[in-house]
């Protein structure tokens, strides 16, 4: 039986996600503040122009999905957000996205470690039997993050959304099946270890 995600904390050895709280946000805007962040689509390529916005715009869809903030366990430091949406039970599906992180711990073991907790989380806790990543065409370097966690591309969906600044994205979408994820997670382990 599929369930849906419960709003539990998730705690592994590097990060620890939390359901996004109010009081959050502060740090969060802090974490994400920079140009890069926001360069490749995230929040549709627009920054918040302060807290008071970012609460304000993202309340209204943070109510739709489990949305997490992502913690260093070493120190509680708030590094960034991804979230599991679009639950649907009947299909077995979810979406593990609005994922974005202070650009200081690119390319290091927080983004594995918080794909696998929530991955673990859809999978083995809820009993997903499909997970949906997706991102924007021109974010080359998600996407090359994404098909590094060990997803299977599936293809370009063009025109797919409008963005923050008016402009169109095409959407590259990736999946994970429950087949897979023995595989996947493997590998997500190898690389949180190194």
């Amino acid at each position: 039986m599929t369930i849906a995600p419960d709003g539990r904390s998730l705690v592994g050895e590097v990060v620890r996600l939390d359901p996004l709280q109010d009081s959050d946000y502060e740090d969060l805007y802090a974490a994400l503040a920079s140009a890069e962040v926001y360069a490749g689509g995230f929040n549709g390529g627009v920054a918040p122009a302060s807290v008071a916005a970012m609460r304000a715009e993202w309340a209204p869809a943070v109510a739709k999905r489990f949305a997490y903030t992502v913690r260093m366990v070493a120190d509680g430091t708030i590094v960034g957000t991804s979230s599991l949406g679009d639950v649907d039970l009947t299909n077995e599906r979810i979406h593990l996205g609005w994922t974005g992180y202070t650009p200081s711990v690119w390319g290091t073991a927080v983004n594995p470690a918080t794909k696998l907790l929530l991955m673990k989380h859809a999978f083995e806790d809820c009993g997903f039997g499909r997970l949906k990543i997706q991102t924007g065409l021109k974010n080359t370097r998600s996407q090359a993050a994404i098909a590094k966690l060990g997803a299977t591309r599936e293809g370009v969906l063009r025109r797919h959304m409008r963005q923050n600044d008016g402009s169109w994205r095409d959407t590259v979408v990736f999946s994970i099946l429950a087949d897979e994820w023995p595989e996947v997670r493997k590998r997500l382990e190898e690389r949180i270890s190194r």
